[in-house]
């Protein structure tokens, strides 16, 4: 709740401002024209064992003049025109993109002031780590069998993370990390390649991951920097808001790499693929 009431704070300029503890109003003659969506405190329950954790935004321009409304807000992701995140940990860093790359600020205590020490980051064409919760292993997919379109093969999550474990023989294997604050997880992910994964599970068969505001904002992010995202069934960013989603707390699974490794994943996950999403 602090951490959600001091980013308001700071912030306003829109409304709806939408959180994922608490709507915020802002006062008429303080409204702008873009929308802010954000996590305020991702990780939070990771707070008391000292763990890395993070803010996520993302960012909407108002598409007409007046009080804004819902409709505002629940849009495609693809029509988001920033999006970031900071993180908390051994230091503090904010990463940021307006739609031409990704940049990281890293703040220096001794001045009070970001300073641009990533410029331009971009994903590595391949990494060597797997990012996900193995403590829900028994609830993944299991579907083991072929499909022709898309020209991919469909394992099932269960299959895709035992051949990271247990790869082809010339193949290198693959090491798992998973600190559990997405911020940490998909920051390492974009530093160092690999891929995160939060795969819907028996509990949540829709996943757990927020789609307004962590889901298209990392996807934002990630895309900016090479990479892709997607929500199994397609790229998250397009995802449009149905009846059928609930409005600012919709779950989603996301997965997010570098776009080569994606031909080893995306398609592991539903028959309904009917097309490449390695564009």
């Amino acid at each position: 709740m602090v951490s959600s009431l001091v980013l308001a704070r700071t912030l306003q300029a829109q409304r709806p401002l939408n959180a994922e503890r608490k709507g915020q109003p802002v006062e008429e003659r303080r409204r702008g024209n873009y929308i802010v969506t954000f996590d305020p405190l991702d990780g939070s329950s990771n707070i008391d064992c000292l763990v890395s954790i993070g803010t996520i935004f993302g960012i909407y321009k108002k598409r007409h003049p007046g009080a804004p409304t819902v409709a505002d807000v629940l849009r495609p992701g693809k029509e988001m025109v920033a999006a970031g995140y900071a993180l908390y940990g051994s230091a503090c860093m904010v990463v940021l993109s307006t739609g031409d790359g990704v940049n990281g600020f890293t703040l220096d205590p001794s001045i009070g002031e970001f300073i641009l020490t990533h410029p331009d980051m971009k994903c590595k064409p391949r990494g060597s780590i797997y990012s996900i919760n193995e403590g829900y292993a028994q609830t993944w997919s299991k579907i083991v069998g072929s499909v022709s379109r898309a020209e991919f093969t469909f394992q099932g999550i269960s299959e895709y993370i035992r051949t990271r474990k247990e790869p082809e023989a010339g193949k290198k294997v693959y090491g798992q990390r998973y600190v559990g604050s997405m911020v940490a997880d998909v920051h390492r992910t974009l530093l160092n390649g690999g891929i995160f994964l939060y795969p819907p599970t028996a509990s949540a068969p829709s996943g757990k991951l927020r789609l307004l505001y962590e889901c298209i904002p990392m996807a934002y992010i990630m895309e900016q920097a090479g990479g892709l995202a997607t929500t199994d069934e397609l790229q998250a960013r397009p995802v449009s808001w149905t009846s059928s989603l609930r409005p600012f707390t919709s779950d989603r699974p996301l997965f997010s790499d570098r776009r080569k490794m994606s031909r080893n994943v995306f398609p592991t996950l539903r028959s309904t693929i009917t097309k490449p999403l390695d564009r």
